[in-house]
């Protein structure tokens, strides 16, 4: 035997027999907490001391996005090469998770940024000013936002009134957006719009947009029942620069390939936060209304067992979504998208939407539960056991590409779907 492997087994043979102390046990089992959950926890909590004053006065989260931009939490998802920390979705999804406990809004508009963030980076990142892009949101902290919805064409992102107006290199377009989701706070904007103006409305690119070269002029108010923080106000929006900056892959493609199953995971993780922090509140009144008295378990005690139940039962299927997220990501790098077989594709689409569906509609029952179990404590504003807010935050997850249209475009995968062969899943 050589002398290599012979001092490889006898060191492998000191760490094996040094394992078997407890001590030594305790410190194998127990790894260092990443540092973005860590920074996440920080900004979360800043998120929590503000949230209640973000809510009641419709307004931006801007302390919470203090911390954010310091721990540079912006460029999450950066690619590592551009000077993020190229953190992948699952990671992404946790501290989406992590602030939306502190405030629904704080998550639900790092959500929406980390959505723009993988877009451009999935099909931008052949482009140099799109590269360059990437760079700058790194060393800037840039908050990215979207404007995809249209007057006359409601929440359908998949059509386009508007056009992109080309002229030699330059482009202008202008937009009638119902919602740009805090667009007067965002660096950059993505737009949708036809391709050409002799486009069909389903012919649309996405234009990223600076906010230096964007004007917006607001069209109306943001007085809505919950998340109110996101401050998702109507513009007129009116941009210029290079041609350039559009993607140069069809927005079909990115809607189907990452904007939609990156929304779906990251919102499901954010209406997941949301629960966690109701059942940890019910949590505290259950503890509350036993304390001091051994043995007894008031009625409420059969729903919060519910509540905790149908909690894990979001974070199983959101770690499910998380691992299908990463198989097909991996399956596209080794081979062509158009060599994937199309039942995968289907499948893997169908269960993005099922994924939305569920998570949005199971989080409001989370929180009703959660709600009974309080009663009046978690009724009225201001107590520790307050849920009100979360309840109305949470009336917007359905509302979010509709889960009606959601559920009929699942119907028509399902269809094109062939049965599994016998045996297999």
């Amino acid at each position: 035997m050589n002398a290599p492997l012979m001092q490889a087994e006898s060191a492998a043979a000191v760490a094996a027999e040094a394992s078997q102390t407890p001590e030594a046990a305790a410190l194998v089992a127990i790894e260092p907490e990443p540092a973005w959950r860590a920074a996440a926890q920080r900004a979360a909590q800043i998120a929590a001391q503000h949230a209640d004053s973000v809510d009641s006065e419709a307004r931006f989260p801007v302390e919470a996005f203090d911390v954010l931009r310091r721990e540079r939490l912006l460029s999450a998802m950066v690619p590592a090469r551009f000077g993020g920390a190229g953190l992948s979705l699952a990671d992404v999804a946790a501290i989406c998770e992590i602030l939306a406990q502190g405030c629904a809004s704080t998550g639900m508009i790092y959500a929406m940024h980390q959505i723009q963030v993988a877009c451009i980076e999935e099909h931008g990142s052949e482009s140099a000013w799109h590269r360059d892009l990437l760079a700058q949101l790194a060393e800037k902290q840039w908050l990215l936002a979207s404007a995809t919805s249209e007057e006359t064409i409601g929440g359908n992102l998949r059509t386009s009134a508007c056009a992109v107006e080309i002229d030699g290199d330059m482009f202008r377009i202008e937009k009638l957006a119902p919602t740009i989701s805090y667009g007067a706070q965002a660096d950059v904007i993505l737009v949708t719009a036809r391709r050409t103006a002799e486009s069909s409305a389903s012919d649309q690119v996405m234009i990223v947009t600076l906010r230096d070269e964007t004007q917006l002029d607001k069209r109306g108010g943001w007085d809505s029942m919950g998340m109110r923080g996101t401050c998702s106000e109507g513009f007129r929006l009116v941009a210029t620069g290079i041609a350039g900056q559009i993607l140069p892959t069809p927005f079909a493609i990115i809607a189907d390939q990452t904007m939609l199953p990156v929304s779906h995971t990251l919102w499901a993780a954010v209406w997941t936060g949301i629960a966690a922090d109701a059942v940890n509140r019910a949590k505290a009144f259950f503890r509350a209304q036993t304390r001091g008295k051994p043995g007894f378990v008031p009625p409420s005690g059969v729903r919060l067992a519910q509540a905790v139940g149908l909690l894990q039962m979001m974070q199983a299927r959101l770690s499910v979504a998380l691992d299908a997220a990463r198989a097909a990501h991996q399956a596209k790098l080794g081979a062509c998208q158009a060599d994937a077989p199309l039942s995968a594709m289907l499948g893997f689409a169908s269960d993005m939407n099922t994924l939305k569906t569920s998570i949005s509609t199971t989080a409001l029952q989370v929180v009703q539960e959660v709600l009974l179990i309080c009663g009046m404590a978690g009724y009225k504003n201001g107590t520790e056991y307050s849920v009100g807010r979360h309840l109305r935050d949470l009336h917007s997850a359905p509302l979010m590409i509709n889960n009606d249209r959601i559920a009929m475009n699942t119907a028509s995968l399902l269809l094109a779907q062939r049965p599994a062969a016998p045996g297999r899943a």
